[in-house]
């Protein structure tokens, strides 16, 4: 009965033995960003494009048989641009396209990036709070057209995380299409 376990066990050993752990490894590391990635594309608190393109510069640089190429990652850094210049000008643009003044779509820009220092709140809260209160400080609005430009601002944040999970997907499939197909 010995010989029959040593001869399992031998078998097995050897099984994991001739698995190449840095291929695994790799795989696994860069999968988890991407899905890491993806999912701070729509929570506000993970820099979801930037944990992509960060996925595919490590996976490049750790595992040489399948990097992405220059154009590859130019590409996946020209959609990082793209997402990051949604996430600041989307609320500022839903605002003046709701009727915010200039003094609105200020309040919009100051409260986003006070609300930067201010954790997962403050990403939210800020730029409604510096909108409206610009908006009744400096513009000397009444409440109704205030509020309808904050919704502007909270309407826009809105299709811009939209617009940022699309960017987050094609980002994605230039690492996935670099990576395994060219």
């Amino acid at each position: 009965m010995m010989e029959w376990l040593q001869d399992v066990w031998q078998g097995v050993a050897g099984f994991f033995v001739a698995i190449d752990w840095s291929f695994w490894g790799v795989w696994s590391l860069t999968v988890s960003l991407l899905v890491l990635g993806f999912l701070g594309a729509v929570l506000p608190f993970l820099p979801g494009p930037f944990l992509i393109f960060v996925a595919g510069i490590v996976h490049t640089v750790l595992r040489p048989e399948s990097a992405m190429s220059w154009t590859g990652i130019g590409v996946m850094g020209l959609l990082l641009a793209v997402a990051y210049a949604i996430d600041f000008f989307s609320g500022m643009l839903g605002a003046r396209w709701f009727g915010a003044s200039r003094w609105g779509v200020a309040g919009v820009f100051v409260g986003g990036l006070v609300g930067l220092f201010l954790g997962l709140p403050g990403l939210i809260l800020g730029p409604l709070v510096g909108g409206f209160a610009f908006e009744m400080l400096f513009a000397k609005m009444e409440v109704k057209p205030a509020a309808k430009s904050t919704w502007g601002t909270l309407l826009g944040t809105g299709v811009g995380l939209v617009a940022r999970i699309g960017v987050s997907v094609m980002m994605i499939g230039v690492f996935v299409v670099d990576a395994l197909f060219w």
